[in-house]
């Protein structure tokens, strides 16, 4: 670069980056997130940022949304460590775009270290190689569980992920949402009872999948150019339309189920969808958060059975705030035996960008301090010091300011920081050993003995 030319020092398009009070936002969600997690007994891993681009591409993940890469070539004094590495240059590597694929593999790695089923969570950033717009990132922190089982899970783990969901999205306060739920295995019965191929199947649930994007007519055009009668696509809109209660729904499956033709896997799905809604109603998911919706189908093509997409009502245009469902074979393909699992994702930059979007979410203070130690005297520095230790040890964050300038000065950046109180000690003050406490927001101020300024503040901060 030419002496005198500038940096171009803007975030690359579709990376984020945050302010302090974006962050803390995203902390104070991660750490809700967590504890609710591992109430259900999920234990954290991590898996590498890069994974080889055949373990990304397996199950049929090609991958647009892949971002590429290489192992860089090493310099020539370097080249007998890559040698006896048995690295090449050339051999593919890619950024992961989802945390389950990785999760298989990293079952596939550490299949004797771990004990089954295998409980896991991860929030971590993973990457996309998206057109980045509003609401949409290249990089973005993805909040993932999974139960990995071998040969058989129970049902019972796909009902608790509805209850996870609940109790996340109860404690963040965002509103009324809404679980969808519904079973591939039931969309799949579905269509081969009413005669679709076998191999137009999977392309007709991907446009299924599209309902909400691209309306009912235009699914029923997307399935006619697919080569799907006329009389069978009706049949399909027809039937992922049906509503009702869940019961409702439940019992006009069954129905389908008994009177169609060709329906053991249709029955199979109704039979599974009937055992997780149970599953729900006994962890005391309230009625009002889940349905039934024969339109979820969840595109990505491991999923084979349960599938789950969660609705904030009232912002249905934000999109799926938590999705997921359960997979037969995604990590067979690693080992070559039967290892089912199911679990949710919650793609949470998006999230976050889109509440504070639509003022659902309010960003926190820029500071995690609570109370700020004014500097009134230089001399007093000691004094300052010990005070503020005193608060730290008690639990209160405590900012103490080290310069010296106009007490209306540090008032104003207490305040833009959104600290409430600010501690003010004088000559006069340190002598009696107390202290004077101002509250930034009502503009009270109160005379607090040093000895009792700690019980003080943590009343005062409720």
């Amino acid at each position: 670069m030419a002496k005198g030319d500038k940096i171009n020092f803007s975030t690359p398009s579709g990376f984020p980056e945050f302010l302090p009070s974006e962050k803390r936002l995203e902390l104070y969600l991660l750490d809700i997130i967590r504890r609710v997690f591992e109430s259900y007994g999920f234990t954290p891993i991590e898996t590498p940022a890069v994974e080889r681009l055949e373990v990304l591409q397996a199950k049929g993940n090609q991958g647009d949304n892949i971002i590429y890469g290489i192992d860089p070539i090493l310099p020539p004094n370097r080249q007998a460590e890559r040698d006896k590495s048995g690295e090449t240059g050339s051999e593919a590597r890619a950024l992961k775009f989802d945390q389950t694929v990785p999760l298989a593999a990293y079952i596939a790695r550490h299949l004797n270290e771990l004990t089954f089923p295998f409980a896991r969570y991860q929030m971590d950033v993973v990457f996309r190689g998206e057109r980045a717009k509003d609401g949409r990132f290249r990089q973005f922190r993805q909040c993932d569980i999974d139960v990995v089982a071998r040969r058989e899970l129970s049902l019972l783990y796909d009902a608790q992920m509805p209850a996870i969901i609940t109790e996340i999205f109860e404690a963040i306060n965002i509103g009324d949402f809404l679980i969808r739920i519904n079973n591939r295995k039931v969309l799949t019965g579905f269509f081969k009872s009413v005669g679709i191929a076998e191999d137009k199947i999977k392309s007709c649930i991907g446009i299924v999948d599209n309902l909400e994007k691209i309306g009912e007519n235009k699914v029923k055009q997307d399935l006619e150019k697919e080569g799907i009668l006329a009389e069978h696509a009706q049949n399909i809109i027809e039937f992922i339309k049906i509503n009702g209660s869940v019961d409702e729904i439940l019992d006009k499956l069954k129905y389908l189920a008994e009177n169609l033709s060709e329906t053991e896997q249709l029955s199979l799905g109704v039979s599974e969808l009937e055992t997780v809604i149970a599953g729900v109603r006994n962890l005391g998911v309230a009625e009002n958060r889940f349905c039934i919706d024969l339109s979820i189908a969840r595109g990505l093509d491991y999923y084979t059975g349960t599938v789950y997409e969660t609705t904030l009502l009232g912002h249905e245009a934000l999109g799926s705030i938590c999705s997921g469902g359960r997979y037969e074979e995604l990590v067979g393909v690693f080992l070559g035996e039967k290892m089912p699992g199911v679990g949710i994702s919650i793609g949470l930059t998006r999230l976050i960008s889109r509440l504070l979007k639509a003022g659902i979410l309010s960003t926190l203070a820029a500071t995690p301090a609570q109370v700020m130690v004014v500097n009134m005297q230089e001399d007093l520095m000691p004094t300052y010091l010990k005070v503020s230790q005193n608060l730290r040890q008690a639990g209160i964050n405590i900012i103490t300011n080290f310069d010296k300038r106009p007490l209306g000065k540090q008032f104003q950046l207490a305040d833009k920081q959104g600290i409430q109180f600010c501690l003010i000690i004088g000559s006069e003050e340190a002598a009696a050993q107390k202290s004077s406490l101002k509250d930034l927001k009502t503009g009270e101020q109160v005379e607090v003995l040093l000895v009792d300024l700690a019980e003080e503040v943590k009343r005062r901060l409720g």
